[in-house]
């Protein structure tokens, strides 16, 4: 039987900070684990009163050690975004990478040369202080577990960043920065027996969306990056396994969390199907068989029944191996004649396909 099970990792914490500029050490001390951790991170804004604040984004590096080496989190949105454009729940996704396990102690934000400030519809550069031009710093110190992924958002306080020199009309950028962490995501596992053929395991998020993997020679499976939500987990079995697919449905899963279905039991394959498609178009064809009730009295039957999709298309499923009559019954406004199909074998663990049906 199936059973549910939580382990609840550690969550992150809300780190909020100003942001401290300090010379960098390129000194290799890194400690990662095994495994990636995807990371999406955003930048958003408080309200400034501006008319705009452009800040040219170059890069995010992350450090793994506070002596370790500082390395790019890989392919950024790099450019310049005006940042009074990013408030009110408003933010832009600078990176959306995977990047190795492990304890993260700081994240750095390498801004370029490019940043200016509009006042009264003047466009005037920032100047950019000498020790800032390495990146700004933001402590982070949490550790990125493998399969989960998490977000970072770089909140950039425009108001608090601009300085004016005096009468001078220059503008001073200093940034004050604020970050927020949290992970985004959870983890599915599970073994499914039996395991003596692969199964994949899959949870699809939309139409252009699949979690999925396949079960190892012991029948586990871990789904990585799974949302926060209710889903459905499908068990897709190897077509001459002899087992049926199974669902499992409504499963929660928690950000920060593992969840462990257990151990999901597959049924034997016991029965066929009969599928086909009436060409008639606009009409609604109920398609029925009379089969023997499994496990009941000698002679007793019951009806499986479906109906057309839109398409004409129709499949009648857990039907007991056998030789059947499949009965056509269009919609009575349609004015056409039901119609049986004799002598229709149906076999264990297969989809006997019909030839197209025209009513007249």
């Amino acid at each position: 039987m199936k059973s549910l099970k939580k382990n609840l990792l550690k969550t992150l914490s809300l780190i909020a900070f100003t942001t401290l500029f300090v010379a960098c050490s390129e000194d290799d001390g890194a400690t990662k684990v095994d495994g990636s951790s995807h990371i999406v991170v955003k930048l958003t804004d408080a309200p400034g009163d501006y008319d705009a604040v452009n800040i040219d984004v170059q890069d995010v590096m992350v450090q793994y050690d506070e002596n370790g080496a500082w390395e790019s989190i890989g392919e950024i949105n790099s450019g310049v975004y005006d940042l009074l454009e990013l408030t009110g729940g408003v933010n832009v996704v600078l990176a959306d990478n995977e990047v190795p396990s492990g304890m993260v102690d700081q994240i750095r934000l390498i801004l370029g040369d490019n940043n200016t400030i509009v006042v009264d519809g003047e466009e005037i550069d920032l100047d950019t202080p000498s020790a800032q031009q390495s990146g700004l710093k933001l402590k982070l110190n949490q550790e990125l577990e493998a399969g989960f992924s998490y977000e970072f958002t770089i909140d950039f306080d425009a108001d608090k960043s601009i300085v004016q020199a005096g009468n001078s009309g220059k503008y001073i950028l200093k940034p004050v920065l604020r970050l927020s962490a949290e992970v985004s995501s959870g983890i599915v596992t599970g073994t499914v027996t039996p395991s003596d053929f692969q199964s994949m395991v899959s949870i699809v998020l939309d139409e252009e969306t699949t979690i999925s993997a396949y079960t190892d020679e012991n029948g586990v499976f871990m789904l990585y990056g799974v949302p926060e939500g209710t889903h459905d987990v499908m068990i897709t079995t190897a077509e001459d396994s002899g087992y049926e697919n199974a669902l499992v449905e409504g499963i929660e899963v928690v950000n920060g969390e593992i969840l462990d279905l257990g151990t999901i039991e597959l049924e034997e394959v016991t029965t066929g199907s009969i599928s086909g498609k009436i060409l008639n178009e606009g009409v609604s064809v109920n398609i029925s068989v009379e089969v023997p009730v499994e496990g009941g009295e000698e002679g007793e039957v019951e009806s499986i029944s479906t109906t057309t999709a839109e398409d004409g298309t129709f499949t009648l499923e857990g039907i007991l191996p056998g030789t059947y009559t499949v009965t056509l019954t269009p919609e009575e406004v349609s004015d056409l004649t039901s119609k049986e199909i004799t002598d229709v074998e149906v076999k264990l663990g297969e989809t006997t396909v019909l030839d197209d049906i025209t009513l007249e």
